[in-house]
């Protein structure tokens, strides 16, 4: 009988469900939006009972598409967004809050008051973050100092925390798994990456109680069963979705790197099993954990990347799909140089400012819809330079290739850019749904439907790969706007 592997992959957006066949090709999938909540400015909630249920349909959809029964699945693998804050009730099975969503700017004060406290170096030498607001712990600290129900509750030893892939565990598996893993661990800034447990010291410093957090396990592993489908379905493998996405690109050795180009942009570079902490505002972090050996990355987060497009979207209704980002990108006028830089929830790496907001540079009156677009399409090929260039400064290595992948990179006018502006060769792969198939050979690795990485990474593919065309100078001009904008954009003690 033939065998499959079910992909959860759960979005800042939209939750999405895939069958893998026995050769990791797709068979069928689902996809899901969700609604986002903005209850002040810089303030993004989901409702994490959507978002499971979000994930129950699609899952059922996609089985249902592929024509298979669940004594055909050997096993779940769960992707996720990461550093997104749920904590519940643990009897009652309801959230005390909704999630508070990694892009969140709310806990901002409170991180300036831990820097100016002097613990920046201390969390950065513990988690291999800086501090920020983007991460879980001071998100957990807000529910649990601003929700009345939350002082309640644990005393009565009822709450229990999870990032995302938790929450759906403990939900699939209808209470019988408490889990998360080594890569979303080391997103909460609560976990000592060098020890690979919670930090006693951090914990303290935030004042977050040690009970309410899940054990953390490899990111392939047995993580329970779930039912919900018909027959039991094993769950052997997490990971947070960038870190899937590293697996699913096969980054395995050592200065190998890829970029995903979803919600937001995000690279990470394997450096091994070395700790190395960033000295160009990136974040080390861990890659992934497999055999209870933990590889380590080097990462840079851009905060918004296809939230650019779907701004346009949603909010100033000047395209009605992603796709026809292509269309008006390629009727622009090149001549016009207008920098968008998309600042809604602050900067990510290498600026780090929260408080800085978005603003637009060089319009004209010639400056119409597509010049807009090709402006916001642009700032993410712009954004990624900036993390090319403090990676390579932290590695100490040349990179000669990028591997893309996430919903942009259908977009080839905007690879061609980034290929462009980065002079770099940029290598699209044949599955894009790197995430979801990175997860899915977790979910391989701990049933033995794969033996080990090294056959992951012979199953990896290029579809095209794009190569730069621009001279030097017209790159170097580029590019030295683009920090001008920048520079314009951030706040005054940001700026370097």
């Amino acid at each position: 009988m033939e065998k499959f592997i079910l992909s959860i992959d759960q979005g800042t957006t939209s939750t999405r469900s895939i069958i893998f066949d026995d050769n990791f090709e797709i068979v069928s999938s689902d996809q899901l939006e969700f609604k986002q909540y903005f209850p002040k400015d810089g303030c993004v909630e989901h409702d994490p009972q959507e978002i499971f249920n979000s994930v129950l349909q699609t899952t059922q959809n996609a089985i249902k598409k592929a024509k298979v029964n669940s004594s055909q699945i050997l096993g779940i693998g769960i992707t996720n967004q990461r550093e997104t804050v749920v904590i519940w009730d643990k009897q009652t099975g309801k959230p005390i809050y909704k999630a508070i969503v990694w892009q969140d700017r709310r806990t901002v004060n409170y991180c300036k008051d831990l820097t100016r406290k002097g613990f920046a170096k201390k969390i950065q030498k513990i988690t291999g973050l800086v501090i920020d607001a983007y991460f879980s712990a001071t998100k957990i600290k807000w529910i649990l100092d601003n929700i009345e129900s939350s002082k309640k509750l644990l005393k009565e030893d009822r709450l229990l925390f999870g990032t995302i892939d938790t929450w759906l565990l403990w939900k699939l598996t209808e209470g019988r798994s408490f889990f998360t893993e080594a890569t979303n661990a080391s997103r909460t800034m609560l976990y000592d990456i060098k020890k690979n447990c919670w930090s006693k010291e951090l914990l303290k410093i935030f004042n977050i109680p040690y009970k309410i957090l899940p054990d953390v396990k490899d990111s392939a592993d047995d993580f329970g069963y779930t039912t919900l489908f018909g027959d039991k379905i094993k769950i052997g493998g997490m990971a947070g979705d960038q870190q899937a996405a590293t697996i699913g690109q096969a980054c395995f050795k050592p200065g190998s790197i890829k970029s995903t180009y979803g919600t937001g942009c995000f690279m990470i570079m394997n450096i091994g099993q070395k700790l190395k902490i960033s000295k160009n505002n990136l974040l080390t972090t861990i890659a992934y954990k497999i055999n209870n050996k933990t590889t380590y990355a080097l990462e840079g987060s851009i905060f918004i990347a296809g939230a650019a497009v779907q701004w346009l979207r949603d909010s100033l209704k000047v395209i009605k799909t992603a796709q026809e980002t292509e269309i008006f990108y390629s009727k622009s006028d090149q001549s016009q140089k207008i920098y968008f830089v998309p600042a809604f929830v602050g900067l990510g790496a290498p600026y780090w400012d929260g408080e800085a907001r978005g603003a637009i540079f060089g319009m004209t009156r010639n400056t119409g819809i597509a010049e807009f677009v090709k402006a916001a399409i642009d700032s993410v090929a712009y954004q990624t330079k900036d993390l090319v260039i403090a990676m390579q400064k932290d590695s100490g290595v040349p990179i000669k290739q990028l591997k893309v992948d996430g919903g942009m990179v259908a977009n080839e006018d905007f690879l061609q850019f980034l290929s462009n502006i980065l002079i770099l060769n940029c290598d699209r792969p044949k599955v894009t749904e790197t995430t979801a198939l990175g997860a899915a050979y977790l979910a391989g690795l701990s049933s033995g439907f794969i033996k080990n990485t090294e056959e992951i990474s012979k199953k990896w593919q290029s579809d095209k790969i794009f190569k730069p065309k621009l001279h030097k100078k017209e790159v170097k001009y580029l590019y030295e706007g683009w920090l001008k904008a920048v520079k314009k954009t951030t706040t005054k003690k940001n700026r370097k």
